[in-house]
């Protein structure tokens, strides 16, 4: 394992990389008949992994975290923002609503190509105008 300081906590902690790769192996050994349908707009769990230094990080054992699709490419590729339910105010946030029964906010500064390999399972789909919010917001963050 490899030692990174971790923000807004303690010095350092410890992050799981070598646990991480084994189930990133797995997910890029899939075969591509079991890439799921996906569309814009859609809220998936998705496998986003252990990263380094500001980089979102996937949770739980499985490494995962929902993001919203803002751009899919092709049927293996995406552009994703990924979701918070740490509620604290941020220029890099932006309140979407409720996604499982918490308040969510897109990570606007942690835009992202996904792999559709990575997708684990659909939550739902954006409602009304907020898909076009992100993207003129995450545009406005990224770009000026």
């Amino acid at each position: 394992m490899i030692q990174c300081a971790a923000r807004r906590r303690a010095p350092y902690r410890m992050k799981e990389f070598d646990a991480w790769n084994r189930i990133k192996k797995a997910t890029d050994a899939a075969p591509d008949e079991t890439r799921p349908y996906f569309h814009d707009g859609e809220i998936w769990w998705i496998r986003l992994g252990v990263n380094v230094g500001y980089e979102t990080d996937g949770k739980s054992r499985e490494f995962t975290r929902p993001v919203v699709v803002l751009k899919k490419y092709n049927q293996y590729s995406f552009l994703a923002v990924p979701l918070t339910t740490t509620q604290r105010p941020s220029p890099y946030r932006l309140p979407i609503g409720m996604v499982e029964g918490k308040p969510a906010s897109a990570t606007l500064s942690q835009l992202r190509n996904i792999d559709s390999k990575r997708l684990v399972r659909k939550i739902g789909k954006l409602e009304g105008d907020a898909l076009e919010a992100i993207r003129k917001e995450a545009s406005r963050v990224n770009f000026g």
